[in-house]
């Protein structure tokens, strides 16, 4: 089968199966494992949009398939794969490694097809990325849709000429050149964020449903997530996705946001193939009042099935949850607090309230129908002492008694890891704001991601703590989080003695390794090896509970009738798609006048 493009999602390092690293609790709250297999959802945008365009789009998530199956042969998979261009995603930094090692890999099998980059990180990066001699192109920015078309056709008609396409970074033999970054679209309706459609259309149309599964352990727990907007109203000093760092690095100065028909329209598709939890990603006020209004009122008369899981930025009233709880049978909270200290918030810009505020926003939740509210805490903020970082968990419990021992909230901690986000206000300041660099450039942050534990791989320190003191105080945070979960039963015995263990093991480990890292390369190695079975235990969930991130569901997928009729109503999609492009053959080049 010939493809116009197959887009490929890199494991955060490239041969993890052989050389496992010790890489700790950064990864323990989020969905994904320490390979961070879960791929954006701006790769299922670009492969809905190009297909609507009569395209052959694929996407493959080598991360997952490697993790799926150990013997997985990444390079018998991609030497049948016949294309004309491979996109790869570089959005989040840890992928510094993975992305890179892939891109060779292709490159050497297929030679005569383009290596396109994308993504936060490959935008920002850009200059340097596109002097590696396996890549091609790198388009810039947070929407590349209509952008990949305007590329995808120059390859169909043969011209080389790439100077006209907004954002793009390209070389020409020797010559490498930028074009400005002036395509910022304001809103997002004309595309799918997420391709939903495009995903299950994919399943029955390239017969193969493991390539682009999100993530591992997806098909035991379907979550799905909708972006409201690209942009974002914060300016949070750590976020590399803050307005500021937008406004550098895609040259965004507003937000584009999805309209609240699209995503109830969202939401009612993904319920027709899936129970599981629907994340909103980003605070949904950010679109303004009217905005949130007409969702909420869209929202009430869908009765959504599945569960609602909101973001929270900042405070919120009373009238808020009650809007919430009057517009959906069941819903949830994320709030990531950072910090107990008052005056850090409002330094870094997240939850910038008093602590009596935060305590009235999740009473109010709870008093309105709210199921669950994860709430995160993180060690290495701008400005936290050890001690700080210590007294999270004496908030926690100061929360929890104000909240009556309430056990629907859940409570998490979780370094600054590895990386600081490239474009954040402490990346690009961190005298400012009291940060030292380790890495600089992406080759910086490829060989850091390798090293043999998470201790190694940071990529900083504060003017208050040390890389030590970082990795000391979160296990110390966590042991003490651990402790206080057993006491108001908010964990049993057996979960307790589970997590106090992988904490421990994972001290001694640290120590183990700092003991290693300097010895001869032959003797270091050898040693590494004899501690690789048991350093794989420690990688997932060793400082808090591997269910307690999960909603509970009484069932993952809708019925069989249903899914049968969605994946037909796919397949008669892709036939229709068939008809327009070949009745109106000139379509694709009208999408030049538009972007002009």
């Amino acid at each position: 089968m010939k493809y116009d493009l197959v887009l490929l999602h890199a494991p955060s390092v490239y041969d993890f199966r052989k050389n496992p690293l010790l890489a700790g609790p950064i990864s323990d709250v989020v969905p994904s494992s320490p390979v961070f297999e879960m791929y954006p959802i701006g790769l299922t945008s670009i492969a809905d949009y190009l297909e609507r365009f009569g395209l052959r789009v694929k996407i493959i998530n080598i991360a997952n398939r490697m993790l799926m199956n150990q013997s997985f042969d990444v390079e018998k998979k991609l030497k049948k794969i016949n294309t004309r261009a491979f996109g790869i995603d570089l959005h989040w930094l840890p992928h510094a490694h993975g992305s890179i090692e892939l891109a060779k890999l292709v490159k050497s099998l297929h030679p005569d097809s383009s290596i396109i980059f994308g993504g936060l990180s490959a935008t920002y990066y850009h200059q340097e990325l596109i002097q590696y001699p396996f890549v091609d192109f790198v388009m810039r920015g947070d929407s590349t849709e209509k952008l990949m078309l305007l590329l995808m056709n120059k390859f169909e008609y043969g011209n080389t000429n790439y100077s006209d396409i907004p954002n793009l970074t390209w070389k020409k033999g020797t010559e490498t050149h930028y074009n400005p970054l002036t395509y910022v679209p304001k809103d997002l309706d004309e595309f799918d964020v997420p391709g939903y459609r495009y995903t299950i259309r994919s399943v029955f149309k390239y017969r193969n449903f493991l390539d682009p599964l999100p993530y591992n352990g997806w098909l035991q727990y379907p979550n799905t997530a909708l972006l409201t907007a690209r942009g974002c109203t914060q300016n949070c000093l750590i976020c590399g996705g803050s307005r500021e760092a937008y406004g550098q690095n895609c040259n965004r100065k507003s937000l584009a946001l999805r309209s609240p028909r699209k995503l109830v329209e969202d939401i009612q598709f993904i319920q027709r193939f899936s129970r599981a939890p629907i994340f909103i990603l980003h605070d949904i006020r950010q679109g303004g009042k009217e905005y949130m209004n007409e969702f909420f009122s869209l929202l009430k008369k869908l009765k959504p099935k599945n569960e609602i899981v909101f973001e929270l930025f900042q405070y919120a009233d009373e009238e808020f949850f009650k809007k919430i709880n009057d517009s959906v049978p069941k819903y949830s909270i994320e709030i990531t607090l950072e910090t107990h200290d008052e005056r850090l918030r409002k330094f870094n810009g997240k939850f910038s309230c008093t602590n009596e505020k935060v305590i009235e926003t999740l009473n109010s939740a709870l008093k309105h129908g709210c199921k669950k509210i994860d709430l995160f805490f993180m060690v290495g903020i701008p400005g936290q002492t050890y001690e700080s970082a210590l007294q999270n968990i004496e908030f926690c419990e100061r929360i929890h008694q104000a909240c009556q021992l309430d056990p629907r909230i859940f409570y998490f901690v979780a370094p600054l890891a590895p990386f600081l986000d490239p474009a954040s206000p402490a990346f690009e300041h961190p005298e400012l704001y009291g940060y030292k660099k380790f890495c600089h450039t992406l080759e910086d942050h490829r060989k850091a991601i390798t090293q043999p534990s998470w201790k190694h791989m940071l990529s900083y320190e504060t003017n208050e703590m040390t890389r030590d003191d970082i990795v000391n105080a979160t296990y110390e945070a966590a042991k003490l989080l651990n402790h206080f979960k057993l006491k108001y039963q908010l964990i049993d015995q057996s979960g307790f003695e589970d997590i106090e263990r992988k904490i421990d093991k994972s001290q001694t480990y640290i120590e183990k390794i700092d003991s290693l890292i300097n010895l001869p390369k032959e003797k270091k190695e050898l040693e590494f090896v004899k501690l690789n079975k048991e350093i794989e235990e420690l990688n997932r969930y060793s400082i808090c509970g591997k269910n307690e991130l999960k909603w509970e569901v009484q069932k993952n997928y809708a019925n069989f009738f249903s899914l049968a009729l969605v994946g037909l109503e796919q397949l008669y999609e892709e036939y229709l798609i068939k008809i327009r492009t070949q009745l109106s053959p000139k379509k694709r080049e009208q999408v030049k006048v538009e972007i002009k």
